[in-house]
């Protein structure tokens, strides 16, 4: 009976450990919104909208969280040079969860490193907010720095205007 029992006791050992453990150990996951297609198609037509209404022809990138493109718009007349520089705004933005303006005030105060960081240090890039939550973020580029801050700010407030259940997806 006894040597019955010596080949049994470890897998009663290792059926304890594998059920327990499950209420001591962490979810090694984690759950994030990101901007959905739709949502990303929403916030192109806020900022074309007003690039319109500025007379500012411009280049719009969306990028999920982790600065993935997810929707692009160039409209006609930008330069050749725009649609990178709106894919960088963006990213920067998405990358940092702040607008773009921020880094490019960091440089020009003297927080050269970013110059070196691969981030694209200029106005234009807006953060895209679900709650509290950096969910991606808009990226514009045309001929004028001002107009593109006013851009961003205009796409990015569209976007969090929507329900998030529209806005964004698991």
């Amino acid at each position: 009976m006894t040597f019955h029992s010596h080949k049994i006791t470890p897998f009663v050992c290792l059926f304890y450990l594998v059920c327990s453990s499950s209420s001591w150990a962490a979810d090694p996951t984690v759950g994030v919104k990101v901007v959905s297609e739709a949502g990303a198609q929403q916030v192109l037509s806020a900022a074309e909208h007003e690039a319109e209404a500025l007379h500012a022809a411009c280049a719009i990138a969306v990028v999920d969280s982790s600065g993935i493109l997810v929707a692009f718009r160039k409209m006609d007349g930008v330069r050749a040079g725009s649609p990178d520089l709106a894919i960088g705004k963006a990213r920067t933005s998405a990358l940092l969860q702040r607008p773009s303006a921020e880094t490019e005030s960091a440089v020009n105060d003297g927080r050269s490193a970013f110059v070196t960081s691969g981030l694209m240090t200029l106005r234009g890039g807006a953060p895209l907010m679900v709650g509290a939550e950096v969910v991606g973020a808009v990226g514009i580029a045309s001929l004028d720095k001002d107009n593109d801050v006013k851009i961003a700010q205009a796409a990015a407030a569209a976007f969090a205007s929507l329900s998030p259940g529209q806005a964004a997806a698991h």
